[in-house]
């Protein structure tokens, strides 16, 4: 092959490949969702993590107190046995969320959607779930009673009630 040839070769195929590289990086870049974290164990009393997409994340026995996850994307988001007293959960989706063991006193629920979660002894005391969506939530029966009493609103992102969610009588 000739130095004449080869440079042809250089220069026309090494911005064909950095072509397609390009359109490779775009598109995986757009077409992923944020890469779910670990926050499992971690004191993050008081964070702001509100808007953020945090997706599958987990925060597994974490000290989250105060700490304001209001309007986040928390779908498949895993919460088992954290502290979450006064928490804002303010317009959140915790959908498949998994709300197992957390302490939920004060939390501020207004507006979440909490379809399909996992909160078998979760403790909801003195939680403001006006307008929270609870479709399909997994608890205890003492609880689903505790909830109904406070149950008030209508969810603005589903458009459901939150008594009728709760199926209380």
């Amino acid at each position: 092959m000739t130095t004449q040839q080869r440079w042809y070769q250089q220069t026309f195929y090494l911005p064909v490949i950095a072509g397609l590289l390009l359109v490779c990086l775009t598109w995986f870049s757009l077409s992923t969702p944020a890469w779910a974290m670990d926050y499992n164990k971690r004191f993050l009393a008081g964070e702001d993590f509100s808007g953020q997409d945090l997706r599958d994340s987990s925060f597994r026995s974490a000290d989250l107190r105060n700490t304001d996850f209001s309007h986040a994307n928390l779908e498949g988001v895993t919460f088992f046995s954290a502290n979450l007293d006064s928490a804002n959960f303010e317009g959140a989706n915790l959908r498949f969320a998994t709300l197992g063991s957390t302490r939920l006193t004060r939390v501020n629920f207004k507006d979440a959607v909490l379809e399909e979660a996992f909160a078998m002894n979760a403790k909801f005391d003195r939680a403001n779930i006006e307008g929270a969506d609870f479709t399909d939530i997994l608890v205890r029966a003492d609880v689903q009673r505790q909830l109904c009493e406070m149950a008030s609103g209508t969810n603005p992102t589903t458009g459901r009630e939150t008594r009728e969610t709760l199926m209380c009588e």
